[in-house]
């Protein structure tokens, strides 16, 4: 593909003049850390961390989170972008837990963030000589249905002809059948930055790439932690009553901090997902069995096809985990099992990405492990919380808060009532129908500038809700940020300046991969690259 050089705004005009209400400066939010002591210190900004922050925060906690990395940066924003019950579940025998799943996917779907997810229709295949057979899988997926209380529909069996009008690029050689069920979809990195905001919005303060290098300790309990800000190299620290140690794959690296000699507490499994452009359009997902317990995804996400996901022993270093060329020769051959290849070729590929799922320590197969929250408590009181699926991240905020309550002589354990606290509904920042911010930003005659484009304003309000109209209003006031970061995406140069002053975004990387989809469509060109830095340094 010809790359075309996108036209970079004025960046030195934007230097002066940070957007209204942008989150306060480095430098700032490390004095306030210093300076305060707080009941609750986070260390760990994926999911579990975000949603005990925002807990905590909720429930009149004075609360601080840090994370070493970006929010979100490692497994929380490499996951398969589901919300969903975990059809898988019910071989274990599972009922409970996929009932929960469905409870906690219709909350974050309907009450929390119906702005961040969407519904998806999913199809799975049933072909001679595969691990089930379409009746088992026609009473699996009604059962599954029957656990949502019927409120998505009734989980059924099509034809294979009524599939393929759906899914042009399904395999329909030895098909018999295909079982229909729904579930949901989301962008994790943006469900997580908008949990992020919600938590500060409830009074958290917050850093990201701020690593901790040491625990600090009051008569032998761990009381705050010393840390170094990687933007700058400053070191600072922060005090806190109680310590949470969520840094999901490095949970154990921080649990020696506090006592050396601590045991492994988890295992990790690896999986990988490819995206690669459509060939076609898709209209449904399919969630293709390889064995008795696996399935393999082919996913519309993002205008892209989403592949994946494996399921395998990791033993390294987790900052070093990657996709290999065993995993793409894996993920594609899984994929060709009910795809058809001219949708698998390699020339269509424009990402790939990997994660560590975090699960109890303990022998078996990974793929059999359920995907637990486990809190334990250290040698020096500090908490350590790992596991868990994103569907259920706002239960995992409650449990945690629930099990903070229940420590015996803790320090937050007699003056907490945090559950009689927490609101019964509390929607993340943005909360809207997309639909209807997609259709105001299209018809508000009233704003300057250009007419937004469709793809734009379906982009913007499926990723920030109403939040997009201050994004609208920063491309009305600089026509130069209203247009394309690249002319093949929908993003527009406003919201690197949003990230920039709303979102903790730090570099590039903060931008391309995690507070837009430049990357994953392969997009992040060096001149695309150069603009966001530009763009990040008028900050300073």
């Amino acid at each position: 593909m010809t790359t075309v050089q996108p036209t970079l705004p004025r960046v030195p005009a934007l230097g002066s003049h940070p957007t209204a209400g942008a989150n306060p400066g480095r430098a700032e939010t490390r004095d306030v850390l210093g300076r305060a002591t707080y009941d609750l210190l986070v260390v760990g900004g994926g999911i579990l961390g975000i949603t005990t922050a925002w807990h905590a925060a909720q429930s009149g906690l004075r609360v601080a989170m840090v994370d070493a990395g970006d929010f979100a940066g490692a497994t929380s924003s490499a996951s398969s972008k589901l919300l969903h019950g975990g059809l898988r579940y019910l071989q274990t025998g599972a009922v409970k837990l996929v009932a929960e799943n469905h409870l906690e996917r219709r909350a974050v779907s309907r009450d929390i963030a119906p702005h961040l997810a969407n519904p998806l229709t999913f199809y799975l295949p049933v072909y001679k000589g595969g691990p089930h057979g379409a009746a088992k899988l026609g009473a699996g997926v009604f059962a599954y249905s029957a656990l949502s209380a019927f409120r998505d529909g009734v989980g059924h069996v099509i034809s294979p002809a009524k599939a393929a009008q759906d899914v042009p690029e399904l395999r329909t050689d030895n098909l018999r059948a295909v079982a229909v069920y729904e579930d949901g979809q989301m962008n994790d990195a943006r469900m997580a930055l908008m949990t992020v905001r919600a938590a500060v919005d409830a009074g958290a303060t917050v850093l990201n790439h701020a690593e901790v290098t040491g625990l600090r300790f009051t008569r032998g309990r761990v009381t705050g932690a010393d840390l170094r800000d990687r933007v700058d190299g400053s070191e600072f620290g922060v005090d806190a009553r109680l310590v949470l140690n969520a840094t999901g794959p490095w949970v154990d690296h921080l649990r020696r901090m506090e006592d050396p000699a601590a045991a492994p507490s988890i295992r990790l499994s690896k999986g990988a997902h490819l995206v690669l452009k459509r060939h076609s359009p898709w209209r449904a997902a399919l969630a293709t069995p390889i064995d008795k317990y696996r399935i393999t995804f082919a996913l519309p996400w993002e205008d892209m096809l989403l592949l994946g996901t494996t399921d395998e022993v990791y033993e390294g270093d987790p900052a070093d985990v990657r996709v290999t060329e065993a995993d793409i020769a894996q993920i594609l051959d899984e994929a060709s099992f009910s795809v058809r290849d001219q949708q698998l070729t390699r020339d269509l590929m424009t990402y790939s990405f990997a994660g560590l799922r975090v699960l109890p320590g303990g022998p078996g197969d990974t793929s059999k492990a359920k995907r637990e929250t486990v809190v334990t408590e250290g040698t020096g009181g500090m908490l350590s919380v790992a596991g868990g699926k994103w569907t259920t991240f706002r239960h995992i905020g409650r449990t945690v808060m629930t099990k903070l309550a229940s420590l015996p002589g803790h320090p937050l354990a007699d003056d907490m009532e945090p559950m009689a606290r927490l609101p019964r509904r509390a929607p993340l920042p943005g909360f809207a129908s997309p639909d209807a911010v997609a259709h105001r930003l299209l018809v508000d005659g009233d704003a300057p500038g250009p007419r937004m484009a469709a793809d734009t304003a379906r982009h913007l309000a499926t990723h920030y809700g109403s939040l997009a109209f201050d994004i609208a209003r920063l491309a009305n006031e600089d026509p130069a940020l209203a247009a394309r970061i690249h002319p093949d995406a929908p993003e527009i140069w406003a919201q690197v300046v949003y990230a920039r002053d709303h979102e903790w975004a730090q570099d590039a990387d903060d931008v391309l991969r995690r507070r837009t989809t430049l990357t994953i469509r392969g997009l992040d060109t060096p001149e695309v690259r150069d603009g966001v830095e530009r763009l990040l340094r008028a900050r300073d």
